[in-house]
């Protein structure tokens, strides 16, 4: 066959070009002039690109020898990713990793292989139904559509995604096709009609414009079909209309604001559809603006109102900023392309988890959000507070214990909405959890909190070893690693890691371990510990070696090297009079003075007692308290309280129980807050909601 190159070339560059397609098969011949015609003529590359579909075969030397290293990288990105191109009976994740590294070298590779694939879907239109062509339509659909998608390519997105439906569905998508078919003169005749008084209001204000009428695609007809559970005919907003504006481009927006108003001034507007990408633009650098109109005979209609230059973004997508930006693609590609590497720098990085997250990111909308200081943010539509505290940074997303929303807060899994503007609350002891994972919505905070909890398990791990040989140390017991791991083994532990990890979190009894160990050891001067407790060996232990009574501990947030936690039995919070104490298995316990369990620890093991005291500030720390609040069970009470918390600067309610009877209420709220005076200025307010008898803290 006879190849259309679409580019002058010399007569070397020619002859190696059709050299090395004349070596393929017609098939292949046929599918690789399709290409190279798609990334010229609907996609917009240059002769570059078309150098390096039409030479993946030949010899490199060659080719960088008449075309340069540039086609050569090319070429070699393709090579990397060849594999994904291949039908396999499974989507192979270590293939897409691949596809994903092509990205992020460079993002033409990625726009090479969805015109290929366009291609080859468009050669299997004439092939016989098989497994093959199911499969290859599965895959386009599951990933070649949402590239083109991400990429900015609508028209090829929108074909690959009808030739899917129709390879993989060809009953459904028949009789939604002559189902459109059937009604076109009538779609048409009311399309006219629709358009026909638009056109002449544009011309009379002297607008330089064109009208386009389109149905939507069969895919998009299927897709709210499956949502709203009806046929063809109960799809009411079928038709959409493009008014494509050639405007100036100090012009664009308000020529496009003024097309708005008119339609608006002539069909009545549904406020709820109208969506503005003129003002901030899709992270793939659309632009549009969009609305739906109540038309004749009570039809919705979809319009969309766009410059020349709009229009041909959203047709070529990221190729067309080339053009428009002299080389450089559109700022949220550029973000969109630094997620992806960001992951797949990440050494924790798992093929089946970046296929996941990956995915996730491809064919959502997106919500506008800002920051107190107004910075702006996007992310995909159903992201919550977390998604946006590790998209400001991860540090602050690890820390994140809620939000702040028009001065009201809340929860980490809060779904964010267009025009949010959140104010990240955090915590000094927030922990991420595998719980955390089901929250949020984009890859970059699920590769964050993986990391996190990798890095916890590290971290607890290091802390257990440094615990046990603490302890052995004490004790007089020489530690010994070999033993340690044999031990752990026999205890039921997979590798030595978890068995230190139990440890740090008090799940294993370091008073256990010891006796198994010293059993283990077999030695002469062995003593079983088989009915030893806590008290009793730590009473074997002289004052000093868990510090004087004349020591204090300050607790603040600079306090290093000191293994230390709140005690759980009363919830301490800064402000709190306070003391520590030492325990077994879990380095200093900070209990408040009044702990119901203080009286009984100073006078059982007064040497264990250690004076402490606050210092530095409570500023960006939250501490978990209860208050148990009794009242009259009037109406709107409890609600009355939990609006009051709401109300409250620098105070999250995490939890609330109540339990009724006999016309009285007794509830039990879990708070975050920073210090004991602030804890005492929310008591006073609760204790002033009329019907409230009492507060306390729990």
């Amino acid at each position: 066959m006879k190849f259309d190159l679409h580019f002058p070339l010399s007569n070397t560059e020619e002859s190696l070009l059709l050299q090395s397609l004349s070596g393929l098969s017609a098939k292949e011949q046929q599918i690789r002039q399709t290409s190279i015609d798609i990334v010229t003529d609907e996609i917009g590359l240059g002769k570059t690109v078309v150098a390096a579909i039409a030479l993946k075969e030949a010899d490199i030397n060659q080719v960088q020898n008449v075309f340069g290293k540039e086609v050569v990288g090319l070429i070699e990105g393709l090579a990397r990713v060849a594999n994904v191109n291949k039908s396999t009976k499974t989507m192979e994740t270590e293939n897409f990793r691949q596809l994903l590294l092509a990205l992020a070298e460079d993002v033409r590779v990625v726009l090479i292989m969805i015109a290929e694939r366009t291609a080859l879907m468009r050669y299997l239109n004439n092939e016989p139904d098989s497994d093959n062509k199911r499969y290859v339509a599965k895959e386009t659909s599951f990933l070649y559509a949402p590239l083109a998608h991400r990429l900015g390519l609508y028209t090829i997105k929108t074909e690959l995604e009808d030739l899917s439906l129709k390879y993989s569905n060809y009953v459904v998508y028949k009789d939604i096709a002559r189902a459109l078919n059937e009604k076109k003169q009538q779609r048409d005749a009311y399309i006219e009609a629709f358009i026909r008084p638009v056109k002449e209001k544009l011309d009379s204000l002297g607008l330089k414009f064109h009208i386009k009428g389109r149905t939507k695609s069969i895919h998009s007809i299927y897709n709210k079909m499956q949502k709203q559970q009806c046929g063809v005919d109960g799809i009411y907003d079928l038709f959409a209309i493009r008014i494509i504006l050639d405007s100036a481009p100090e012009k664009e927006k308000a020529e496009c604001w003024q097309v708005y108003s008119i339609i608006a001034d002539m069909y009545q507007p549904n406020p709820k559809r109208l969506r503005d990408w003129l003002s901030i633009p899709k992270s793939n650098g659309y632009e549009s603006l969009h609305t739906t109109v109540l038309g004749p005979e009570n039809k919705w209609v979809e319009v969309q109102i766009r410059t020349e230059r709009m229009d041909e973004i959203a047709e070529k997508g990221v190729a067309a900023h080339w053009k428009y930006k002299g080389g450089k693609s559109e700022e949220g590609l550029d973000a969109f392309l630094k997620s992806v590497r960001e992951m797949l720098e990440s050494e924790q990085t798992d093929s089946s988890a970046a296929l996941s997250d990956f995915k996730l990111n491809l064919y959502d909308e997106e919500v506008f959000v800002f920051t107190p200081n107004g910075d702006l943010f996007k992310l995909p539509k159903g992201s919550t507070v977390l998604d946006f505290a590790f998209a400001i940074h991860s540090g602050l997303g690890c820390r994140c214990v809620g939000g702040k929303i028009a001065g009201r807060n809340v929860p980490i899994k809060y779904v964010l909405h267009n025009g949010d503007q959140v104010e990240i609350l955090q915590s000094a002891i927030q922990r991420p959890t595998e719980a955390w994972l089901k929250i949020v919505k984009t890859g970059k905070a699920r590769n964050k909190i993986r990391q996190a909890l990798k890095e916890l398990e590290y971290k607890d791990a290091a802390d257990g070893r440094e615990l046990l040989e603490r302890r052995f140390k004490n004790w007089k017991i020489e530690y010994d690693e070999a033993a340690i791991s044999h031990l752990a083994k026999k205890m039921g532990y997979k590798a030595t890691s978890d068995f230190y990890q139990a440890l740090a979190n008090g799940k294993l009894d370091i008073a256990l371990v010891r006796e198994k160990y010293q059993q283990e050891q077999e030695s002469a001067t062995e003593q079983s510990t088989s009915g030893v407790s806590a008290q009793n060996f730590v009473q074997q232990q002289p004052d000093e070696q868990h510090g004087g009574q004349h020591d204090e501990l300050v607790i603040d947030s600079n306090l290093q090297k000191v293994d230390y936690k709140l005690a759980k039995c009363c919830n301490p919070i800064y402000g709190d009079p306070i003391f520590g104490f030492v325990s077994i298995t879990s380095g200093v316990k900070i209990h408040r003075m009044d702990c119901p369990n203080a009286a009984d620890m100073k006078t059982r093991f007064p040497y264990r007692v250690v004076p402490a005291k606050w210092s530095g500030k409570a500023v960006g720390n939250y501490y978990p308290i209860t208050l148990r609040v009794v009242g009259h069970d009037d109406i709107g009470i409890v609600s009355g309280i939990t609006s009051l918390i709401n109300k409250e600067n620098g105070v999250l309610l995490r939890t609330i129980s109540i339990d009724s009877h006999d016309g009285i209420f007794e509830g039990h709220l879990t708070l975050l807050l920073s210090s004991a005076v602030q804890l005492d200025s929310v008591q006073r307010k609760i204790a002033g909601v009329k019907g409230v008898k009492d507060v306390s803290r729990a």
